[in-house]
């Protein structure tokens, strides 16, 4: 098997790369949320 280097197909996929990255932080972003909100919904009296 033959790897190759090629920097313009690297740069082609940064945006793919960039919207999977956009795409984590606002799942955790969205998990982070809930899990505040049932916190607040639920804590002890």
């Amino acid at each position: 098997m033959n790897f190759e280097f090629t920097p313009q197909v690297f740069f082609d996929s940064l945006p793919i790369i960039g919207w999977g990255m956009l795409g984590i932080f606002i799942v955790i972003g969205i998990i982070f949320v809930s899990i505040s909100l049932l916190q607040f919904i639920f804590k002890k009296k």
